[in-house]
């Protein structure tokens, strides 16, 4: 049965260890942006021995590009990007302890036993959900990357961002069992 969760930030390694998929999270606190660009060039100064911008112990990254301001708002529209292209870079990020990561859709094999290994969770958002994940914003400012544009790493402020836990760190991916309960509900 799933459960109504809240998750602030700093993170609680108890409390990521008690997420089940399928729960629904409402997160407040600190988190990061980054998508595909991003990820290649951290992946890349890595793989360099460069230093990183950003240290990723524990840190939450969401999967999206922000769209600009309209006048008299923080932020434009921010909705997740689909999760699976940044696969190939995650488990170098989670080795580096990444615990939380949010996007859309399912994730590969070589993503999931890295979460498993390191205890980490991801948590969808809503696709479509944009302007209501945007609400949920109350600061955010440009900390890496400011060349790519919205693909830049941004550093937000969110209060009561609506999540799911889209495969917890046992390994639990409700892209695989949402659908059997669904099928066993129509029996």
């Amino acid at each position: 049965m799933s459960e109504i969760r809240v998750l602030h930030t700093p993170i609680d390694h108890r409390g990521l260890a008690s997420l089940k998929a399928g729960d629904t999270v409402y997160l407040t606190g600190t988190i990061l942006t980054a998508r595909d660009a991003a990820h290649r060039r951290i992946c890349q100064m890595i793989q360099e021995g460069k230093p990183l911008p950003i240290d990723f112990k524990d840190q939450i990254i969401y999967y999206a590009g922000p769209c600009p301001a309209k006048p008299g708002h923080i932020i434009g529209s921010c909705g997740p990007t689909t999760s699976s292209r940044m696969d190939v870079y995650t488990p170098m990020l989670l080795e580096r302890g990444l615990k939380v990561m949010i996007g859309k859709g399912p994730r590969s094999r070589e993503v999931i036993d890295a979460i498993v290994k390191h205890g980490a969770v991801y948590l969808a958002a809503v696709g479509g959900a944009g302007a209501l994940i945007a609400a949920c914003i109350k600061n955010v400012e440009v900390i890496a990357f400011e060349d790519l544009g919205t693909e830049a790493i941004h550093r937000m402020q969110v209060e009561n961002m609506p999540l799911m836990v889209a495969i917890d760190s046992k390994g639990n991916d409700l892209y695989q069992i949402g659908p059997d309960c669904f099928s066993q509900l129509e029996r």
